[in-house]
């Protein structure tokens, strides 16, 4: 999958994912459409997410909109993400509130965009999903 000309703001997550950028995207040919935007190509534990849920719950669209961000399901997430993908989801979301979904996006696209052929780069394992060069 190439990346977009622009990437959709609809597909940054309430945790602070951009599931663009995520494997379930990036390889399937039915890709997920990410968490904002229903659950068409969600893998079961993304369906299940008892973060969506709660954030449709309090009437946000997204978790550090919360006066409890970052809660213990957001910590334990951003722990998993900093181990094992080296991000920060914590990080993207203090992002976002500083300088806006549409600027985010754009920083996103050019970490994540190929250099070799513009494919997008999946934050879970740094490969192209196009040529399949690893990157980071």
């Amino acid at each position: 999958m190439k990346m977009p000309d622009k990437i959709e703001t609809t597909m940054f997550a309430p945790c602070g994912m951009n599931c663009l950028v995520c494997y379930k995207h990036c390889y399937h040919k039915k890709p997920c459409v990410g968490c904002l935007n229903g659950d068409n190509g969600k893998p079961e534990h993304c369906r299940k997410c008892k973060i969506k849920d709660c954030v449709k719950d309090k009437g946000f669209s997204y978790c550090f909109e919360c006066s409890e961000h970052p809660c213990k399901q957001i910590k334990s997430l951003e722990k998993s993400y900093n181990s094992r993908y080296n991000t920060s989801l914590v990080k993207n979301s203090s992002t976002v509130k500083e300088i806006g979904l549409v600027e985010f996006m754009k920083l996103q696209q050019k970490e994540y965009t190929c250099s070799v052929c513009g494919g997008i780069i999946s934050i879970h394992d740094a490969e192209c999903s196009e040529c399949q060069t690893k990157s980071k």
